[in-house]
């Protein structure tokens, strides 16, 4: 346990789906936490939520006029910056962890906690919209240059952070995101079959970004190839008004504890970002349970994956990457060899060593 007092929090409602708000609960809302920490999101829409098994709730803050962009942007920071203050006392805080760099969290804890030394935690998402929209920018290297440390979990993303914002490397402090030690030790028994179908899951959000439209459309009509999707219901919807999806298997989002156990039930995981992941937790927790990976060689998983799954360019080349996939399905050794890379490469990320290493860069500098 820490004995650093550090603030951390998201501008996301609590229970919005994404990587980052999974690493919110490992890190600092697990009751035994490894971190102590309060943190902090939004007040959902509709009655008071309940904690996940497992977790506490986070301070749930009911903030007006969430918006990304434009003079509103700064005025809903500042409301932001006034209900975190008044829950989180400026005294009582040794060290500020800012999530998500370009969104409203983190110039709210900037405004809010001008004395306290801020550790900046590097997300995909953080730098795909610094990319592209103006506020998210100007948020970014804000951030960048105020956080004493900026913590990447690959050095693809170092290598993005430093094309969007001056920083310098005695600034950059590599902590890989980790896998809950639980897992590692008691990964889900897995489902033995051999129907001769190769069960193919992709699990996460359904934005451009993350390539899932491209990956239904290589599969669709594949014999011997069938495509299950864990994602958030309305953005499935949403997809489905605009392509066929009556051969695809939806299993809505699920909680992590489910997500494992659905791992158990498959026999490979794609991985289709179109652009970068800061490291892809949800392929390593699938090596975790055993669970084979495929995926599109982008900054960030390269780093994560390297050779222990198996690299699929569906983007520039479908026809080669189906080719590999109906190998796979008609050669069970090459499987068990991804899966026992996959465990092996899942077993270097330990939860405990993420914590570990956050907590003594946190110590450092209180």
């Amino acid at each position: 346990m820490s004995a650093v007092r550090v603030l951390t929090g998201l501008d996301l409602p609590w229970g919005s789906p994404g990587g980052s708000v999974e690493l919110l609960k490992d890190l600092y809302l697990e009751p035994s936490g490894p971190l102590a920490a309060g943190a902090f999101m939004l007040a959902p829409d509709g009655p008071p939520p309940l904690a996940e098994a497992g977790t506490t709730l986070p301070t749930l803050l009911d903030v007006p006029g969430k918006q990304l962009s434009g003079e509103g942007f700064w005025e809903y920071v500042d409301r932001l910056a006034d209900a975190v203050t008044a829950h989180f006392p400026d005294h009582e805080q040794d060290v500020v962890h800012l999530q998500h760099l370009a969104f409203g969290a983190t110039p709210a804890l900037l405004r809010g906690y001008p004395k306290q030394p801020a550790i900046g935690l590097v997300h995909g998402t953080d730098l795909l919209f610094a990319a592209e929209y103006p506020t998210q920018g100007e948020v970014l290297r804000q951030a960048v240059a105020a956080a004493e440390s900026l913590v990447v979990p690959t050095v693809g993303m170092a290598d993005q952070l430093r094309r969007l914002a001056p920083v310098e490397s005695s600034r950059i402090v590599h902590i890989p995101w980790g896998v809950p030690d639980v897992l590692l030790a008691e990964p889900p028994l897995r489902e033995r079959r051999d129907d001769g179908e190769l069960r193919v899951l992709y699990a996460g959000r359904l934005t451009a970004e993350k390539g899932a439209a491209e990956l239904i459309a290589a599969l669709t009509g594949v014999p011997g190839l069938r495509l299950s999707m864990a994602s958030p219901v309305a953005e499935f919807r949403r997809l489905a008004a605009e392509r066929d999806l009556s051969a695809v298997r939806h299993l809505g989002w699920l909680t992590r504890k489910e997500l494992w156990a659905v791992f158990a039930e498959h026999d490979l995981l794609v991985v289709p970002s179109a652009k970068l992941e800061a490291f892809g937790l949800v392929a390593v927790e699938a090596q975790a349970c055993g669970l084979p990976v495929a995926y599109q060689p982008v900054p960030g998983l390269r780093d994560a994956l390297g050779d222990s799954a198996l690299p699929l360019d569906l983007l520039a080349d479908p026809q080669r990457a189906l080719a590999e996939l109906t190998r796979l399905r008609d050669d069970p050794g090459a499987l068990n060899e991804l899966r026992r890379s996959g465990l092996r490469n899942a077993a270097c990320f330990p939860l405990s060593r993420t914590a570990h290493e956050l907590a003594a860069l946190s110590s450092q500098l209180r």
